[in-house]
């Protein structure tokens, strides 16, 4: 029997295998979403390490934020990491959601790096 765990792990393989297949040697904007807080890392897949990053317990966020679960914070968190990649020269990245839906938090920090400058 599929558990929700291993469900959402399929999800989150076949969304990583076609990401990969279009990138094209794009960096990955890659999302976690917990409970309490959301994380974004911008991701170099050939060289394998981290270009710029943010998340919800960094203390510039945590200063401009009330709550760290809400959308109004995974927008704040999308804007960071955009102005991160444009301090490190990135402007293209392919959006990697994981195993989440297209909505809520997901959502609202992709449209707001998308806002801030990044293209995807």
């Amino acid at each position: 029997m599929n558990t929700p765990k291993k469900l959402f792990e399929r999800r989150k393989a076949r969304v990583r295998s076609a990401i990969k297949a279009a990138a094209n040697g794009k960096l990955r904007l890659s999302v976690f979403r917990s409970g309490k807080h959301i994380y974004a890392q911008i991701i170099d897949d050939v060289k394998g390490l981290t270009v710029a990053s943010a998340s919800t317990l960094d203390k510039e966020a945590r200063s401009q934020i009330k709550k760290s679960s809400t959308v109004e914070a995974a927008s704040f968190i999308g804007k960071l990491v955009a102005e991160r990649a444009a301090k490190s020269g990135i402007s293209e990245v392919v959006f990697d959601r994981g195993g989440y839906i297209y909505h809520g938090r997901v959502k609202a920090l992709a449209e707001a790096a998308r806002e801030a400058g990044l293209k995807f």
